[in-house]
């Protein structure tokens, strides 16, 4: 049941990007106790936001997470980011995303490896968690 709502909650973000186009869009995958997917939007080179859904979550629980992103340093290859956001359901708070994205293959620039480490701060147990993930994220870029 878990996998078809993974399949289900992927397939309607990649139906949802012909309605704006494809050259700012990427979805992404984060590899975690607590993995996400997710759907991004570039507002320039430096901002972008990010919807994440938790994946390994039961129906109930499936928490949606909102975070805003300024890159760092913008480079061809890679990027180092940090953020803001929140999170309601499972998880209810701030989220502060710090990461790296790295285009390994120079062909291939559409997809990218991302390291993430995101401290949440969890107000339904008052405490500080420290969530690190890996993942892939595909840019939508479009050809001119």
């Amino acid at each position: 049941m878990k996998k078809l709502i993974k399949v289900l909650v992927l397939t309607g973000m990649l139906m949802a990007l012909p309605v704006a186009g494809f050259s700012q869009f990427s979805v992404s995958y984060y590899f975690s106790n607590l993995s996400k997917i997710g759907l991004a939007y570039d507002f320039g080179p430096r901002f972008w936001t990010e919807l994440r859904l938790y994946s390994d979550t039961e129906i109930s629980n499936i928490t949606p997470e909102l975070v805003f992103c300024f890159n760092v340093v913008n480079r061809e290859q890679h990027r180092i980011y940090l953020g803001l956001g929140a999170n309601v359901n499972y998880l209810t708070g701030f989220v502060f995303p710090v990461g790296v994205q790295f285009s390994p293959f120079e062909k291939f620039n559409r997809f990218s490896l991302h390291i993430e480490l995101e401290p949440t701060l969890d107000f339904g147990s008052e405490d500080l968690i420290i969530q690190s993930s890996a993942g892939i994220r595909y840019k939508f870029i479009k050809k001119t």
